[in-house]
């Protein structure tokens, strides 16, 4: 089944909590802390994989866990590390998050991202120590790996897009010339879904072509397949247009899917384009000359129109070298355009930074680096309310809240965690 849009929630394993232990061995009296660390969680990695060409796995498997990391042991033992989770994905995949940013765009066969990062374990007891601190009894949680929804929507990497309406000869003209076998039959909307196939120029260049299945007039809101399929030729660098030479009006159906084109979320009406007159077979030279001649009355001024027929490849060795020579246009410009862009350099975010604001009577603390000291401290013990005021005072928040004008008894709050001043 072909699948090329899913929601799945991606969660990252939890860290390993770190323990709190102290060596007890004969002969031995003070054999001082030896509790180890928790290992670390997990990470959910993506794959890109050209062995993959739906996302229809994801389609029961609504949530993609990494392992979570195991507790430390005494005698100074690491956790084990959470495994990681790979997943094989189609290239062309792009995630992204609920609020439409994205998040990863797989594009290259090989390529490896981390989409969620596992969670780091905590320390042990061991870790403490110190030469005014040598009976440390504190010990941090691990961190809770991240987890989100995301959507995945499969984008197909081609380099020729083939649309028109629906029974206008794409599947034919697919099956002709390259290696694949779409289902072809003589009614409207036979192509169901996609379809890729390899077509040979010459001995040295060949083109992935992409058969998008029939479009109609408000495909783009919706109707008939509607635009389920169009982020399909997102990425193409050329378009090829066929228009059934047998319609009564090739300019309204020319127009017709032109119009869908420039309706989509991306208006993809100003990509490169070859327009072809197909079905040609039977047809007299002076019909197939007329009807030409009316198609040149709506299409851009200069352009130049194909006539071909799929079965007899008549017109399609043209066709052919007429594309490909747009299509290696195109990546000469993408190299071009990569060449001379300037690299773009962020300003890193600093871990340690963090922020006091005032909501009504609480005042809040909010700062990557606090936040996540909270998240693996024991709030509910004594030694880890210490540790979190200890680490306040020395990332200066404590100086912070003072200089807001805090007074005894009012509330801070970081994250989950809540305490008095």
């Amino acid at each position: 089944m072909f699948i090329d849009k899913t929601t799945v929630r991606f969660k990252a394993g939890e860290g390993g909590n770190g323990i709190v232990s102290f060596r007890r061995e004969r002969y031995v009296a003070y054999g001082g802390p030896d509790g180890g660390d928790g290992g670390h969680g997990g990470d959910v990695v993506l794959l890109s994989s050209f062995n993959q060409n739906t996302l229809a796995n994801f389609r029961f498997q609504k949530e993609l866990n990494g392992g979570s990391g195991k507790p430390g042991q005494s005698s100074d033992k690491h956790g084990r590390n959470g495994a990681d989770l790979i997943v094989e994905v189609p290239v062309g995949t792009v995630i992204y998050a609920e609020d439409e940013h994205v998040l990863a765009d797989m594009t290259e066969d090989g390529q490896k991202t981390v989409l969620a990062h596992g969670g780091h374990g905590g320390f042990g007891n061991a870790h403490f120590t110190s030469s005014t601190r040598q009976t440390p009894r504190v010990a941090e949680k691990g961190e809770p790996g991240q987890e989100f929804m995301a959507t995945m929507e499969l984008k197909m990497i081609a380099d020729v897009g083939l649309v028109g309406l629906p029974n206008a000869g794409k599947s034919t003209f697919l099956a002709s010339l390259s290696n694949a076998k779409p289902e072809i039959a003589d009614y409207p909307f036979t192509t169901l879904v996609p379809n890729l196939g390899i077509v040979p120029v010459n001995k040295e260049n060949s083109l992935l072509v992409a058969d998008i299945p029939g479009l109609i007039e408000g495909a783009s809101e919706g109707k008939g397949l509607g635009d389920d399929f169009l982020r399909h030729i997102e990425r193409t660098k050329v378009l090829v247009h066929l228009v059934d030479a047998w319609s009564e009006d090739v300019c309204a159906a020319y127009k017709t899917i032109v119009g869908e084109l420039k309706a989509y979320k991306i208006d993809l009406s100003g990509k490169p384009q070859l327009v072809v007159l197909s079905k040609i077979d039977g047809l007299d030279q002076d019909i197939i000359d007329d009807q030409a001649k009316q198609l040149k009355k709506v299409v851009p001024k200069g352009q130049q129109i194909f006539a071909i027929s799929a079965l007899s490849h008549t017109g399609t060795q043209e066709l052919l070298y007429a594309v490909l020579k747009v299509v290696q246009e195109a990546r000469e410009t993408e190299l071009e355009i990569a060449e001379n862009t300037l690299p773009v350099i962020g300003i890193k975010e600093d871990e340690y930074a963090w922020r006091i604001t005032k909501e009504e009577d609480i005042f809040v603390v909010r700062g990557r680096k606090i936040e996540r000291f909270v998240a693996r401290a024991h709030t509910d013990t004594e030694e880890g309310e210490r540790r979190i005021r200890d680490i306040m005072g020395k990332m200066g928040i404590l100086s912070g809240l003072q200089r807001d004008g805090i007074e005894a008894g009012q509330k801070i709050r970081i994250a989950n965690y809540t305490t008095e001043y």
